[in-house]
Formats: structure tokens, C-alpha cells, sequence
């Protein structure tokens, strides 16, 4: 339903909440059959009027972000270059976490670039003074990994969490943080789709340090008043992403297998549902998080409407690249015992409170894709 107002006309004061009122410019005029679809009609208002606010937001803000040379945190660099930020890069460059310098070829001379551990204290009590912002996308994401060196998991998405939060309570507690999470800490579905008040019960080792990683975020808001909004991600791709194996997304390992001539491998019977986010989309939920005071504090689910089985997914990338075979085989032992099942995530909340939804259809998603790697393979391999 409409909030604090039956309808709302392009030109007119809108109430808005503790007592304000705001116009609703007339570029973002809807129709009275629009208002009266009421929820829909809302959120195309405040997506409009967000956006119109995200570039002034960033302009000539100084802004670090851990996990900088990855797959999101590079995409989220460029994207906040364009915006007239002024961009610092964490990143430890370790071969297993994805990080790699061509990720920000584009901006490569209009950002600051700092190899450095998160786990390191002293680096991060001198890299987080003076931001208005902190991506906070360093992580570990691996799930295997996780289960064969759970200290390291350990360190990296509990332990270090806590360190860059500290530095930022001692040293700069201004600043606002947005925390990349993951679906993974629902552990496998009650109910689909899963929503905010899906209980936790992670299958991993890396699912449950996320969730504890996550939680310090909103500790620290509530106790301290560091402001912090964490994004439950589910499955993002896109360019940049790890493509050289499974650590960071299945969907990367499936491309590369893809190019390489070699048969797409499908594990279990391939029926398994999933959602997924272009990493564009995932760009925007965060910077419309960090630019929304409303955001504080909270937790958001990402996710799409378009859900589709792992056997209709390959056959998708098949016929987009015009070639290439899929097999569905066995689970490996250690990947069956940690597996989820279904999921879907449901993001009515930071629809309804944020304006997000995704913009690119999967068909589009995989499309720019494959485009991105044909052209950059030897980059990636």
C-alpha cells in the first residue's frame, strides 16, 4: 500500500516520514492507474528519486574498500570512479581470493592502490581514517576451503571483521560501512523463497564465520553508532569474476570449461534451483545502502525473480556461446555433505525500503559475460 498517502501526483508534496515533506520532481510522474497498483508505483518513485541521489552522494568522497582488486569490490571501483570518488584499494593479492590488478585496467590511474592483509591491525588502523565510506568485501568465500583450514576461515571472516571495525571505532567512527554477506549462513531452506526471518543454521565452516562477521557489523551499529547495512548475497556474475575454479562461484569454472572446449560439469541431477545476480545489480544495492541512512543497521537479502534449475542454466550458456556440452555427474563426497539444495532468495524488504530490484535479465547477464571473456581469456585462465 501507499505510504502516509492514498495518491501521490508528479509536482506534488508527498508526507514522508518524521514529519518532512519532499516533492516528487516530475520525472518520476506516474499515472493515477499506476497509484493505485500502489507497491509497484512506489518503488519506481523512490528507485528514481535514490538514483538521482547516488551521484551527488560519492562525488569527491573518499571511500576504501577491502577485497578492492576482486571480482564486486573491482566493478563497485569503477563505478564509484565514474561517480567522482575518490577511490582507495585493499587487497592482499593472495592467488586464491581472486584479486588481479586487470580487474581495474579501466581506472588503473584514478584509484589508490594498497597490498595489504585485512588480518593485518596496523595497516587497517592507517587505511580507515579519513573515509566517508567502507566497502567492506574481503572475505574468504570459499566453502571447501573452509572446511579444510577452518582457522583460516576463521581469521579472515570473524577475526579480521572485528579488527577492521575496531580500527574504525578507534580511528574514524564517522564513517558508514557497507558489508558484503552471503545466503550461504541460511545454511539449506526451510521454505522458498528465504526471506530475513529464515532462521541461520550455515552447513560450513565459512557460512558460519560470515554470519558472526556479519553480526560484529551490526553490533558495532547498535553499540557504537558505526554505521554499518549488511547485503545477503546470493549467486552474483559477471567480468572480473574468478573463473580459474569453483572457489568463488560455480558459474566461473562453468565458463571457463566452456571456452576451454571441455563439457560443463553438473553435479547431483542438476534440478537443483538457484537465483542469481549480475554483479551491476549488486553495485547498486550497495551503493544505494551506503547512500540511505535509512539503511543502518539492517539486514537485506539480494535476489531475482528469475529462478532456474542447474541443467536449464548450462543448456542457456550453450546455446548463448553456439556451442559446448554439459554431463551431470555424482556430487564429490565433500561437496554433498555441505550442500544446500534449492534456493531463492526473497528481497521484497530492500525493494519496498531501498527502491533495488535487478535490472539485468539473466539471458543479458550471461551474454555480456561470455563477451567479457572471450575477449580477456589469457587474463583469467
Amino acid at each position: 500500500m501507499l505510504l502516509d498517502a492514498d495518491i501521490i501526483f508528479a509536482g506534488s508534496v508527498a508526507p514522508a516520514q518524521h514529519g518532512t515533506s519532499r516533492v516528487i520532481p516530475r520525472t518520476a510522474e506516474i499515472t493515477l492507474v499506476e497509484c493505485l497498483t500502489s507497491e509497484q508505483a512506489i518503488i519506481k518513485v523512490e528507485r528514481n528519486l535514490q538514483e538521482r541521489m547516488i551521484p551527488d552522494t560519492f562525488s569527491n568522497k573518499n571511500i576504501l574498500i577491502t577485497g578492492g582488486l576482486g571480482f564486486i569490490g573491482a566493478n563497485l571501483a569503477i563505478r564509484l570512479v565514474e561517480l567522482g570518488a575518490q577511490v582507495t584499494l585493499v587487497d592482499s593479492l593472495i592467488p586464491e581470493y581472486g584479486g588481479n590488478l586487470f580487474n581495474v585496467e579501466p581506472v588503473k590511474d584514478r584509484v589508490t592502490i594498497n597490498i595489504a592483509d585485512v588480518r593485518d591491525e596496523f595497516s587497517m588502523d592507517y587505511l580507515v581514517r579519513g573515509r566517508d565510506f567502507l566497502f567492506n568485501l574481503a572475505g574468504q568465500t570459499s566453502h571447501l576451503d573452509s572446511m579444510r583450514d577452518p582457522y583460516k576461515d576463521l581469521d579472515i571472516n570473524c577475526r579480521a571483521q572485528l579488527s577492521i571495525l575496531e580500527a574504525c571505532r578507534k580511528h574514524n567512527p564517522g564513517v558508514k560501512i557497507v558489508f558484503a554477506s552471503t545466503r550461504q549462513i541460511y545454511g539449506k531452506p526451510d521454505y522458498l523463497p528465504v526471506d530475513e526471518k529464515h532462521l541461520l543454521h550455515p552447513t560450513d565452516v565459512n557460512g558460519i564465520n560470515k554470519m558472526a562477521g556479519e553480526w560484529y557489523h551490526i553490533l558495532y551499529n547498535n553499540v557504537y553508532g558505526i554505521r554499518a547495512v549488511s547485503l545477503r548475497l546470493t549467486n552474483t556474475y559477471g567480468p572480473r569474476m574468478r573463473v580459474k575454479d569453483a572457489r568463488q562461484t560455480f558459474l566461473g569454472i562453468w565458463i571457463k570449461r566452456l571456452l576451454d572446449g571441455e563439457p560443463i560439469e553438473i553435479w547431483g541431477d542438476g534440478l537443483q534451483l538457484r537465483d542469481f545476480n549480475y554483479v551491476d545489480d549488486v553495485v547498486d544495492a550497495m551503493l544505494l545502502s551506503a547512500a540511505d541512512e535509512r539503511a543502518n543497521g539492517k539486514i537485506y537479502n539480494l535476489g531475482s525473480d528469475e529462478t532456474i534449475n542447474l541443467k536449464t542454466l548450462a543448456e542457456k550458456i550453450v546455446v548463448l556461446y553456439g556451442q559446448g556440452t554439459y554431463s551431470i555427474i555424482p556430487f564429490p563426497p565433500e561437496r554433498q555433505v555441505i550442500d544446500i539444495g534449492d534456493y531463492y532468495s526473497d528481497y521484497s524488504l530492500i525493494r519496498a525500503r531501498l527502491g533495488w530490484a535487478p535490472k539485468i535479465k539473466l539471458n543479458e547477464g550471461l551474454r555480456r559475460t561470455l563477451a567479457f571473456y572471450r575477449k580477456h581469456k589469457e587474463l583469467y585462465w
